[in-house]
């Protein structure tokens, strides 16, 4: 299918596939080829149940025939919210397998951002859990089904996750029986894929990723089967996955970081295991690692900071631990040398988005770039430019907004053109918001948002700044700042602070911060001690939701 919000020019089109960035196969061809590779070899782990690629590409296309029952086929468009179990990569490669488009949703999001996703894509189907960590998905699914007209099939999962399994009332039907093709064998309902476009044509698109943000409806992100297959196989390559890989998705697997930087699809493209984890608290992924002698894991810096605080707190043995990636916000200095120190691990920094550009520290990168960079770009093919308010390119060291675009790099969101005016540079450049100046050496340092800088009488802050020197106090285990409206000063700058003991304050804070040799005008005006900082479905700070608490108290 092709979405009239994708289109490369002509000329990178032949450029991307001369270049062997784009090689014309269907992303679900990545577990087709590890199954016959290494067909006995264990394909995923989740729960007490394992899969070799042979059985997960058995099960795979039973599901696609349960689902091609139901009426799905060739470009439907269907939310897919589930969460880490076993019914999540059946369900997607199903989808893949039959040409229909998967809307990745997080298990988090519920109706204000459901509904109008599903909406927005003309979906004619949602598949979610019945359950899980305490929330029913049944109400959400009733609602889906009443607010959305396109919607046709509500199919609700049983907790396990076993697709095969699932046997429903009309009320809330799971997925019914029905003829499966045989694995391997040519389905004809099945939509055409990059194969069939020429040098010239647009990629088809192969699902929908969703916008980040804290605020606003989701947009959807449409990833083709070219440059989603590149984005995996090119972040597995520089992350040194093979087929000894043991990968943990600690993290969401709907979400861009841990399905394909290189997450599951990167891990599956090389003949690794990935092991689903349902929660990433401590208590279950400890005991993972050693249970499946785990090489790989990715987590956000909120969690990086959990896990090297309560390390020493379990017995349990990490010793195959290699490897801990650590994205989805900056990552501090200081919590970078606490992991790979309480672990033993090496620290992998990833800054990216789920509308494409990719940057990675690489595994043999001194700890000086691993611990106070974000990494540069995957790909030859990316191009990236940092500007100033006026659009004119920054020299090295200087801080600005960062622009790219690239052969993994979406054009625009789907059905959303004044979103893509604002988004994308005439030329084709994303917008991406973020403030970030690049070393000498090319690798990138994030500096806050163009949205988390405070204005303070004039002066501009970078909250990531701040932040990141608080993080070195040694009481502070988890921080927030943010721009509060302020009559005098246009916005003052509060820290939210989630201390380790107690006795914090703002007059001490500011002794600190200054000994660091920090600007007097950057530190905080405001100091406010919390228990735990709201998170969005991803695990970032809620900056909206933290704002708003600040303002009604």
């Amino acid at each position: 299918m092709h979405d009239r919000s994708v289109s490369w020019p002509p000329a990178d089109r032949r450029r991307h596939r001369a270049a062997g960035y784009w090689d014309g196969l269907p992303l679900d061809r990545i577990l087709d080829d590890a199954a016959r590779r290494f067909p006995d070899r264990t394909a995923l782990v989740a729960g007490d149940r394992r899969w070799t690629y042979r059985q997960l590409v058995a099960e795979v296309e039973t599901t696609a025939g349960r689902l091609r029952a139901r009426g799905l086929g060739a470009g439907d468009r269907v939310v897919v919210q589930l969460p880490n179990i076993a019914a999540f990569p059946l369900v997607c490669f199903a989808l893949l397998r039959l040409g229909a488009l998967p809307v990745l949703a997080l298990p988090a999001q519920r109706e204000a951002e459901i509904v109008p996703v599903a909406a927005r894509g003309a979906a004619v189907a949602y598949v979610t859990a019945e359950r899980h960590q305490g929330y029913d998905y049944a109400d959400l699914a009733a609602t889906v089904r009443r607010e959305v007209p396109s919607i046709r099939e509500v199919m609700l999962l049983p907790a396990d996750g076993q697709v095969a399994a699932a046997a429903h009332t009309a009320t809330h039907p799971g997925i019914g029986a029905g003829a499966a093709a045989a694995p391997g064998t040519d389905d004809p309902d099945r939509g055409a894929g990059p194969a069939a476009a020429g040098d010239a044509a647009d990629p088809p698109v192969a699902l929908f990723l969703l916008s980040g943000g804290t605020t606003g409806i989701p947009k959807l992100i449409p990833r083709t089967h070219d440059d989603y297959r590149y984005n995996a196989r090119t972040c597995a390559q520089l992350c040194g996955f093979d087929e000894s890989t043991v990968y943990l998705a600690a993290l969401p697997v709907a979400h861009n970081f841990a399905l394909a930087c290189p997450g599951i699809l990167g891990t599956f493209a090389v003949g690794g295991t990935v092991v689903l984890a349902v929660t990433p608290s401590p208590d279950e992924i400890f005991p993972l690692i050693e249970r499946e002698r785990v090489t790989v894991t990715a987590v956000v810096p909120a969690l990086a900071r959990l896990w090297a605080a309560t390390a020493a707190l379990f017995t349990d043995d990490r010793s195959s631990l290699r490897l801990v990636q650590v994205g989805g916000a900056r990552l501090d200095a200081t919590t970078a040398r606490q992991l790979a120190a309480n672990l033993d691990v090496t620290v992998q920094q990833v800054f990216g988005m789920a509308e494409g550009l990719i940057c990675l520290t690489r595994p043999d990168d001194p700890v000086e770039v691993t611990h106070e960079t974000q990494g540069r770009p995957i790909s030859p093919g990316d191009e990236v430019r940092i500007v100033d308010a006026g659009g004119s390119d920054v020299v090295d060291g200087e801080v600005g907004e960062l622009l790219t675009r690239g052969p993994y790099t979406i054009r625009g969101y789907h059905e959303a053109p004044e979103a893509n005016a604002r988004a994308f540079t005439p030329a084709g450049f994303y917008r991406s918001g973020d403030l970030v100046r690049r070393t000498a050496q090319g690798n990138l340092v994030i500096e806050g948002r163009i949205a988390e800088v405070v204005n303070r009488a004039g002066e501009k802050i970078s909250v990531g700044e701040v932040e990141e020197h608080l993080l070195a106090h040694p009481d502070i285990r988890d921080v927030a700042v943010l721009g509060l409206a302020d009559p005098l000063l246009g916005e003052r700058s509060c820290a939210v602070v989630v201390a380790r003991g107690q006795g914090l304050d703002r007059v001490e804070l500011s002794r600190f911060l200054l000994g660091r040799g920090l600007a007097r005008f950057k530190v905080p005006d405001q100091v406010e001690v919390v228990t735990q900082l709201p998170r969005t479905a991803i695990g970032k700070t809620d900056r909206a939701a933290l704002s708003a608490h600040l303002l009604a108290t």
